[in-house]
């Protein structure tokens, strides 16, 4: 039998606890929790994803419950860690549907990971939620399948526009990631939109998660004279990659997507990623009263200003709870007919409608590493 690992570290300790809680018998007439499933990349070479969007979650959680629950039901969060790979994270959802009877799924957060998923609870009609699944296949996979970020045509023509518009370079090198999804989809998208900017693209170089030496690649790429390279990989690479990027006397501007979104990126890339741009879902520095709350409530629970994952997660669980509240008995189908009819909610990452093929229309921020920090530098806004 396949052993799995409910997320009850310290970090997720106040889930458990708070789920228990739910299910509390406290008055012989309390209604049964209302069980929705996690899947997250709580250990494991990414592990910051899971832990961030799972925080965000959590909040929402915690909040939704404090206020009475949905329809005088608690929510009951089940997390299992997929320890970053996909092939556990289609073992967890499998468990959370046909053991733990979930009503619904939020996750994955890569793009890899959620289509490994997808597939899963298309089959047996459960809808599921992807926080941050930039890659269009997603939400291709079946009509239960939705999720609250931007998708990565998006994605890429932002981060094309920027390099053409503001960065005003002609002459772009690209490193992608050959064994993710989300990083080969989003360097076919950049490079499709800047081509179409009237830029060039100088050299196509790859690796695969878990290289930790782009000497080669990067050498290839000095030759070629770019003047910006677009990485659109995950900040575990990222980071490897502009230090030794830098140790080769390459100092143009790297880019990259909301892959890179992670306190770790500038612990592991140090000075090196200073002066490079990406793509993500939200600025802490937005001071809107609606993203500056959200803050406030997130600092006292965690002590931590909320990345875009843990933003993405909290809209997440609040746009399925959203949907939920629309619902007559909270039954999967007909939450999912109500997530398929979100229109303008108010989210902490923006405004978020559901369109006809369950992905979310709208903006995008771009953000530059600077001071160890990510600074506010623009707002794209889809056409």
């Amino acid at each position: 039998m396949k052993m799995f690992r409910t997320w009850t570290t310290r970090l997720a300790l106040p889930v458990a606890a708070f789920s228990l809680i739910a299910v509390a018998p406290a008055q012989a007439n309390e209604k049964p929790p209302i069980k929705v499933g996690e899947v997250g990349s709580m250990t494991g070479s990414e592990a910051t994803f899971g832990q961030s969007t799972h925080n965000g979650i959590e909040l929402a959680v915690k909040e939704i419950n404090a206020a009475g629950g949905i329809q005088g039901r608690k929510i009951q969060l089940v997390t299992l860690d997929n320890q970053g790979k996909p092939e556990e994270a289609a073992t967890a959802v499998t468990r959370l549907i046909t053991q733990d009877k979930v009503t619904a799924i939020l996750g994955e957060v890569a793009s890899s990971r959620s289509l490994a998923m997808a597939p899963i609870a298309q089959q047996n009609k459960i809808p599921m939620v992807s926080p941050s699944s930039t890659n269009p296949k997603v939400t291709e996979v079946g009509d239960h399948i939705f999720r609250v970020c931007f998708i990565d045509p998006f994605q890429g023509t932002v981060m094309a526009g920027f390099a053409a518009n503001t960065l005003k370079v002609k002459k772009v090198a690209i490193l992608r990631d050959v064994k993710n999804d989300y990083s080969v989809g989003l360097a076919n998208f950049f490079t499709e939109s800047f081509k179409k900017a009237g830029g060039e693209i100088v050299l196509d170089q790859s690796y695969s998660a878990g290289d930790i030496d782009f000497k080669a690649q990067l050498t290839a790429i000095k030759a070629k004279k770019p003047e910006a390279i677009f990485v659109p990989g995950y900040y575990t690479e990222v980071g490897l990659i502009a230090r030794q990027a830098r140790g080769l006397g390459l100092r143009v501007p790297l880019m990259g997507g909301d892959g890179w979104d992670s306190p770790k990126l500038t612990e592991i890339g140090g000075k090196a990623v200073e002066g490079s741009f990406f793509s993500n879902h939200y600025s802490s520095e937005d001071k809107s009263p609606h993203v500056q709350e959200f803050i406030t409530r997130f600092k006292a629970q965690y002590n931590v200003v909320p990345d875009g994952l843990a933003a993405m997660g909290y809209d997440a669980a609040m746009v399925l709870f959203d949907a939920m509240k629309r619902t007559k008995t909270v039954a999967p189908n007909e939450i999912r007919d109500a997530l398929a009819a979100t229109r303008d909610y108010q989210g902490v990452t923006g405004k978020i409608t559901i369109d006809n093929n369950r992905n979310a229309v709208k903006s995008a921020v771009v953000l530059k590493v600077s001071g160890g920090n990510f600074k506010y530098e623009t707002t794209i806004r889809p056409m």
